[in-house]
């Protein structure tokens, strides 16, 4: 077999997981924001050093690679997308969430970029005002003379008929086709999503589009850099929605939040290898601690995601994000201490890293506490400067706050740990769950706080998963090619007679679907015979808001809706009547997976891992103590470490407070459990 590779790009560093046979490396190296291709191609060749390989003999010897990027978030964030020139139906352009008229914020759309159309489409999905071909081209003209990069068409009730979008891009591109050099991208709001919202649709499409050319150029980019090292496969791209396709059948909006939705389905895998139901994530790396929620073992997805307070509609596995990071700065000002969500990121990064940085963060407080070995960072491959980071905490925070660096740096981390934990608490009481969820932590931090997470949470188990500094590029590892469609239908499905056997709008909607999807994977390289398809019923007891869901294997979906709504929704199905606003068709197929194994538990001594003792501080009564430090790659199975005490592995710590215990269990994942005495 091949090697396997995985990578994703994170705010601060690039994870790579390389897996050949039985053999697994692991990589880290630091993103480069100004060119996302440096760090990818650093990643392959970092892991290429491992297998003691070149990368083209890699690459030429390489299954699958499987790339998650934050390209597309980091635009939303540094407003530095396409200008987009924007086209909606009379009396719809006022109150738009993407048009901002505030001078000193950016929008993605500009107030004089928004152009209206007579034509009206009713809520029943009828034609009531066809448009004006005038008007269409004046307002594109109009537009692009603007400076319009792309055009974006949302029409009012596009959902229900998008006739009049598709002919108003029909005028527009032959008047412009596509063989001139003033050819330009026109988006609709109805090829981006059918769900249910006018004003959701229009962000949507909006949010894509702004993010779409610096991603094709990235991605592209990406691929023939790939093919120039004789990597000969499709490069696969993943999605928010857990799975992933090729670079061309992406949509910039399915890659936001790609790499923190990777990690929560590992969280799922996880819950069913530990047969939990239950689970809560918390994924900190440099920037951000990503919480998720598995339930009966899935993840949580969400058809209205918020993104950067944007309300969209389109499915994605749901994450909440806050800003607490390794790269989080502390600053002291008007008596309080607070910690994020500005992150120093990976350049200048924190002071500890003497790249220029000179604020105070998460990293340098665990640093001056003696947690983090500035000599083996990174296992050894990146050497960090203590005294940079004791000179930004004296400067930043134990100054203004009149105490010592150590009282200043124990400050950061329990404001830090305090912070999550609390934001922690509150998805987990969200859950309604009968008992206490497992807290899964990963990314490069979260090892090193999520005790003092947990202990704010209210939580008494955690979860280290072994490749939990890289956890979501391990996670890429056991993804499929995954696509889904929908189709907004609103038709009664249960009625006093009973379940519905038939249904012409439902049989047309699958067939439609299940078209669409045959094409798309014929195009990814499967046979018909390999994919898997599930249809999905959202189920409302009246209007559009669903209340619940089935889902249905394979598409025949009239003789299995009985059973289905009787055996995963009773409570509906006793509903005198009952209605699905939206179907979804799910179609996955298998490409080759990282498979983990058990191992056979030993004794629990773990004595023969640990390899030094080193000073570190754990609370403001007590000053720094002769701690002891123990090695992850010598801890076996079994094996438990009591706290106060240090894990040190290649690509994280694991910093174990009193009170608290690490085991190492029979999946050689790491399990912290609350000592009670």
């Amino acid at each position: 077999m091949g090697y396997t590779i995985d990578i994703d790009t994170g705010g601060t560093f690039t994870d790579g997981f390389f897996v050949r046979d039985t053999k697994v490396e692991t990589v880290k190296v630091p993103t480069t924001p100004h060119d996302l291709t440096i760090c990818l191609l650093s990643c392959i060749e970092s892991g290429a050093k491992q297998f003691e390989a070149t990368v083209e003999d890699m690459l030429m010897d390489t299954e699958v690679i499987r790339f998650s990027t934050t390209i597309g978030t980091n635009t939303l964030i540094e407003r530095n997308g396409t200008k987009i020139g924007l086209i909606v139906t009379k009396g719809e352009e006022k109150g738009l969430d993407v048009v901002n008229e505030e001078d000193d914020d950016a929008p993605l759309v500009y107030p004089e970029m928004v152009r209206t159309l007579n034509g009206t489409v009713n809520e029943k999905g009828e034609i009531t005002e066809a448009l004006n071909r005038e008007e269409v081209l004046s307002s594109a003209q109009e537009l692009l003379d603007l400076g319009a990069r792309c055009l974006v068409v949302s029409l009012k009730n596009s959902a229900l008929n998008a006739s009049l979008e598709q002919q108003a891009r029909r005028w527009i591109k032959a008047e412009y086709p596509r063989d001139y050099l003033g050819s330009v991208p026109v988006f609709l709001s109805s090829d981006i999503t059918n769900l249910l919202g006018d004003r959701q649709r229009t962000n949507t499409a909006v949010v894509n589009a702004y993010i779409h050319a610096r991603l094709v150029r990235f991605l592209y980019k990406s691929a023939e850099d790939l093919r120039n090292r004789f990597y000969s496969r499709p490069l696969l791209i993943v999605h928010a929605t857990g799975g992933v396709t090729r670079v061309a059948n992406t949509r910039a909006i399915n890659t936001y939040n790609s790499g923190p939705a990777a990690g929560l389905m590992g969280v799922a895998a996880l819950s069913r290898q530990y047969k939990t139901k239950d689970m809560v994530s918390g994924d900190m790396g440099g920037t951000s601690f990503d919480i998720g929620i598995v339930k009966n073992g899935y993840p949580n997805f969400t058809l209205k995601p918020t993104v950067e307070g944007i309300e969209l509609t389109t499915p994605m596995v749901s994450i909440k994000a806050i800003g607490a990071g390794g790269g989080s700065i502390a600053v002291f000002r008007g008596g309080r201490l607070s910690v994020g969500p500005q992150s120093a990121g990976a350049l200048p990064g924190p002071a500890c890293f003497a790249l220029g940085g000179a604020n105070a963060t998460v990293t340098d407080a665990d640093v001056a506490l003696g947690y983090i070995d500035p000599d083996y960072y990174m296992g050894g491959k990146m050497r960090l400067n203590k005294e940079k980071a004791l000179e930004a905490i004296e400067a930043k925070i134990a100054s203004p706050m009149q105490t010592d660096v150590v009282q200043a740096a124990l400050a950061i981390r329990d404001e830090v740990d305090q912070n999550m934990g609390l934001e922690l608490k509150a998805v987990v009481e969200s859950m309604r769950s009968d008992t206490i969820p497992t807290f899964v932590v990963y990314g490069g931090a979260g090892s090193a706080h999520c005790c003092g997470i947990a202990s704010h949470a209210g939580i008494k188990k955690i979860v280290a998963p072994r490749f939990a500094s890289v956890f979501s590029a391990s996670s890429l590892s056991g993804m499929d090619v995954w696509h889904i469609y929908s189709r907004r239908l609103g038709v009664l499905i249960k009625e006093d007679a009973g379940v519905l056997s038939a249904s012409k709008p439902i049989d047309a909607a699958v067939r439609d679907m299940y078209g669409e999807a045959r094409r798309d994977m014929r195009g990814e390289g499967f046979e018909e015979e390999q994919v898997k398809y599930l249809l999905e019923f959202m189920l409302s007891r009246e209007g559009e808001t669903p209340v619940g869901r089935i889902t249905i294997k394979g598409v025949n979906w009239s003789e299995n809706l009985a059973n289905a709504l009787q055996t995963q929704a009773p409570k509906l199905s006793e509903q005198q009547q009952l209605f699905s606003p939206l179907i979804l068709l799910h179609a996955t197929a298998p490409i080759p997976h990282f498979e983990e194994k058990e191992y056979k538990l030993g004794p629990s001594d773990p004595s023969a891992a640990m390899v030094r003792t080193r000073l570190m501080c754990w609370n403001e009564e007590k000053r720094s103590v002769e701690t002891p430090v123990y090695d992850r790659m010598k801890l076996k199975p079994g094996n438990i470490v009591l706290g106060p005490a240090v894990v040190e592995a290649p690509d994280t710590t694991y910093v174990i407070r009193g009170h608290w215990s690490y085991t190492v269990d029979k999946f050689y994942n790491g399990i912290f459990e609350e000592v009670t005495t």
